[in-house]
Formats: C-alpha cells, sequence, structure tokens
C-alpha cells in the first residue's frame, strides 16, 4: 500500500479531488491510503498562526519552520518517509520520477503557501518538485496533480495493467497514439482503415508511428517556443 500524507492550510480543498474516479476506487481497494492534514494542528501560536512576515522586509507572508518541523518529526515516529515539498524550485515532475516515487511505501507532501517557506525547512525535505515554470496560489494543486500520477502506477488500480504501461511517456518516453471507438464515421470523420483489419502486427506499426509523429510535433513546438 502507498501512503501519502499532506501537509496543508487547506484540507478542504482536497475533499472532491480524493473522492472521485480512479483515486477514490483506489482507496476503496486499499491499495493506497491518503491523509490531509492541517498544518495549524501543530503550531504553538495561540491564535493557529502558522506564518510570518520575512526577515530583511518584502511583500508577503513566510511560513514559519516550526509547525512544518513539528508534523514532520510526527509523522516520522510511525515510519520512514520521503518527504517531497512542493516547489518552483524543485525538479520537475515528470514520468520517470513519478514511475519512482510511485515505489515508496510512504510520502509527506508539504503544500508551501503565500511567499514561500522558510528556507530552514529543506533541511528536513528529501526532494523539492515542481510540476512547470509558472506561479500558482501554493502547492494544494500541484500536491494533486503529484498524487494523480503516481496513485495509477501503483498496481492494481487501473482495471487493466497494460492501461498504464500504454500511458503517455511510459517506456519509450513517447506520446499516445490515437484512439477511436465506435461509431466508425462521424460527421464526414472515418476511423482510420487499418484499426478495422484485425491485423495485430500492421496496427501495433501504425500506433507506433502516430506516437513518435505527435512526439515529434509537440517537441518542435516546444523547441519554436523556446527560441521566441
Amino acid at each position: 500500500m502507498l501512503r501519502i500524507d499532506i501537509l496543508t492550510l487547506f484540507p478542504r480543498m482536497f475533499d472532491n479531488a480524493l473522492s472521485e474516479s480512479i483515486i477514490k476506487r483506489a482507496k476503496e481497494k486499499k491499495l493506497v491510503k491518503i491523509t490531509t492534514h492541517d498544518l495549524r494542528d501543530w503550531t504553538k501560536d495561540k491564535h493557529r498562526k502558522v506564518d510570518d512576515k520575512p526577515y530583511g522586509g518584502g511583500p508577503g507572508m513566510i511560513l514559519s519552520c516550526q509547525p512544518i518541523f513539528d508534523a514532520v518529526k510526527d509523522l516520522r515516529k510511525k515510519s520512514q518517509v520521503k518527504v517531497i515539498l512542493l516547489s518552483p524550485q524543485g525538479k520537475r515532475l515528470d514520468q520517470g520520477l513519478a514511475n519512482r516515487l510511485a515505489k515508496q511505501k510512504r510520502l509527506v507532501l508539504i503544500c508551501g503557501h503565500y511567499e514561500g517557506v522558510d528556507e530552514r525547512v529543506k533541511n528536513i525535505v528529501t526532494d523539492e518538485v515542481s510540476i512547470g515554470d509558472y506561479v500558482l496560489t501554493g502547492g494544494e494543486i500541484p500536491a494533486m496533480v503529484m498524487i494523480d500520477a503516481l496513485v495509477r502506477l501503483v498496481p492494481g488500480v487501473l482495471g487493466n495493467s497494460e492501461s498504464a504501461r500504454r500511458d503517455s511517456f511510459q517506456g519509450a518516453g513517447l506520446l499516445e497514439y490515437p484512439q477511436y471507438t465506435r461509431p466508425r464515421a462521424y460527421k464526414g470523420l472515418k476511423v482510420p482503415e487499418v484499426l478495422l483489419t484485425g491485423d495485430h502486427k500492421k496496427i501495433e506499426q501504425w500506433r507506433h508511428k502516430q506516437s513518435l509523429k505527435k512526439t515529434r510535433k509537440v517537441l518542435l513546438r516546444s523547441a519554436i517556443c523556446k527560441l521566441r
């Protein structure tokens, strides 16, 4: 079982995300256990304050290290855990990283907020992870993205084990080939004939070519964007 503990100021943000679709089924099968924790439960401030102004001045508020240190300490008492800070400075979440993290027994995800967290928190973090180079309000949505990416990789979660293996970026790192279903023709748009032949070798060859084509197109578009 993969266990994930989430440290956040807004635990209710996860209610719907963790109670629908694949994640819901994974929890019902007891293949994953996901628990949200309100970081305010560890503050020693009588007003349940968990942030403060930055030393040296500047805008916004910084999450204090004390509640995070104490929360991680309590969660680590029960077992060895990998502690991940969702941070724009972290390594980019990709399929390779998702595969590695999904093999862990237990993860603690720290959702940053406001202008960030006290730098000293990084002394108790094993990894910093980012989902992309753009600004979000906090680490809650990145945590949801990470959880969704990991849970589907846990053995037994998907109804068909081939589903995860054939996902985009798995294996050779190619995007998934185009998929079609009934009807065979719709508003003049037809399903490629090769998919109707029943010739599995030809279908596999066609799918591989389409995956290469889609991947090249995306990589080229990405390269052009970087040059602009």
